[in-house]
Parts: structure tokens; sequence; C-alpha cells
């Protein structure tokens, strides 16, 4: 767990120098920047998603994943959250002189963000296996340097999301042994496409391009494990 807990550390370091930073920082530089850094992350989501070789797997798990998770209410259930947060931290974290920011907003994209990438699941899996933490280091400068932008966009929120992926990466680290037979690397591989195209679909997002549900779409990263478990048999 010790990679989880440097990934956490990274996000709050950056995430507090984002508020700061978002003191000074016009709106229109902010969202200049914002759109910067969607860019950026469209970059790695189509990156990862060229790593699947089985297109009907990844076609299969993002289309039952998201049934699922539509019938989950896995997004309302996220944002549901957000919204207690906000109404128990909201007034407290916001700067003054600063405009006020959703944090429920800020915590779902983080969230997303950090947690459906390849990195996250690649990297959590090898900390479970081997003790090998450098994945999930590597993913913790990422995230530390996306953190600040983040936080300066869209505020406090994105400090939050560091207990989502205590529990998310925690719980992959946690699992891995357990997993361990079901995980050879094609089963990772596409894993790994699918969280990417949920990557992308955050990248649009952020661009105002599209209006997607993300979190519904979450099951499609685990979904290959039960698929390529029959597509080889």
């Amino acid at each position: 767990m010790l990679s989880v807990f440097i990934n956490m550390g990274t996000i709050l370091l950056g995430g507090m120098l984002g508020l700061f930073f978002n003191r000074n920082f016009p709106s229109h530089i902010a969202d200049t920047v914002m759109k910067g850094l969607a860019l950026c992350v469209l970059y790695i989501g189509i990156s990862g998603a060229l790593e699947g070789n089985y297109i009907l797997v990844t076609i299969i798990s993002v289309a039952l994943g998201g049934a699922l998770g539509e019938w989950l209410d896995l997004d309302g259930r996220l944002n549901r959250l957000g919204q207690f947060l906000e109404e128990k931290f909201g007034s407290k974290t916001a700067l003054a002189g600063a405009p006020r920011k959703s944090l429920a907003e800020g915590f779902v994209s983080a969230s997303m963000l950090f947690c459906v990438g390849a990195m996250a699941i690649v990297g959590s899996l090898q900390s479970g296996l081997t003790g090998d933490h450098s994945t999930i280091i590597a993913k913790s400068l990422i995230d530390g340097i996306a953190a600040v932008l983040l936080a300066s966009s869209l505020g406090a929120g994105v400090l939050f999301s560091a207990a989502a992926v205590f529990v998310y990466q925690g719980s992959i680290v946690l699992l891995a042994e357990m997993l361990e037979p079901l995980l050879d690397s094609a089963t990772v591989a596409e894993m790994s496409c699918a969280g990417s195209l949920l990557i992308v679909g955050l990248a649009l997002n952020m661009l105002d391009i599209t209006k997607l549900k993300i979190t519904n779409y979450i099951p499609a990263v685990f979904l290959p494990i039960l698929l390529l478990y029959f597509f080889k048999s």
C-alpha cells in the first residue's frame, strides 16, 4: 500500500499548490490551462487505447460496462457523494478572493482522471503482486502536476479525489494476489485499453464537447477479465 499513500500525497500536495495559485489566476488563463490539460488527457487516453488487441472484447466491455454502470447509477452515486462533500466542506474550502467553484465537479473530474487510466491499473497490480512501486510512483508525479492544474481551475474538490484513489487503487493492490491467475499480459492490456477509452471520454467532457457519464463506464475496465476467459476457452 506504500505506493497508494505516495500517490495520495502527491495529489494532496499538488491540489494545495493549485488552490494557492488559484487566488492569482485570471479566469481566462485558468480556462486556457484547463483546455490545454484536457488535450494532454486526450493524448494519454488515445495512447493507452492503442494497447488493446481484441477489438470485440473492448466493444463488448464498454457496451456492457456502460449498461451495468447505468443500472447501478454509479455516476449518480459519485455525484451525490460530491454534493455531500460540497454541503459539508464547500464553504470551508473556498478561498477568499477566489471565484466560487463546484467542489463536486472538481471531485468527480479529478477522481476519474486519477483512477481509470492504464497506469492506475497496471501499477496497482505490480505493487500488489511484486512489490514494484515504480509505475505508481511515476503516475504520482503526473497526478501531482495534474492536481495543480485541476485545483487551480476546479477548486478544492480535487483534494478529495485522493480518497477515491485510496479506495480504488488500494482495492486493486489488495486483490491483486487473488486475481493473479486471471491477469496475464493480454488481459491487463485489454483492461488498460478500456480504461484509456474512458480517459478519452473524460477529455472530451473537459473540452465541453460531450457530457458523458464516465463513472457509469467503470465496470468496462474489469469486464475483460471475464470476457477473455471465454474468448480463450
